[in-house]
């Protein structure tokens, strides 16, 4: 598939305590044919290891991008 890079899609996955469902999400996305998307997992403050995942998974794969933040409801 050719794909330009004005094609790229942004998923956006707001994360808050999530540690049981965070890596099942991600690797549905990861297992996806479409290529060319970034996903930006937004931590509001998680006091699980949730942020940690996302930390590993964006180690992995360079679409992955991961902000942490207090948070803020």
């Amino acid at each position: 598939m050719n794909v330009e890079k004005s094609e790229t899609i942004s998923i956006i996955i707001p994360i808050y305590n999530s540690e049981a469902y965070i890596a099942r999400c991600l690797d549905s996305i990861l297992a996806q044919t479409y290529p060319a998307f970034e996903v930006l997992c937004i931590d509001d403050g998680s006091t699980d290891e949730s942020g940690k995942l996302c930390d590993a998974y964006r180690e992995k794969d360079d679409r992955i991008r991961v902000y942490h933040m207090e948070n803020r409801g």
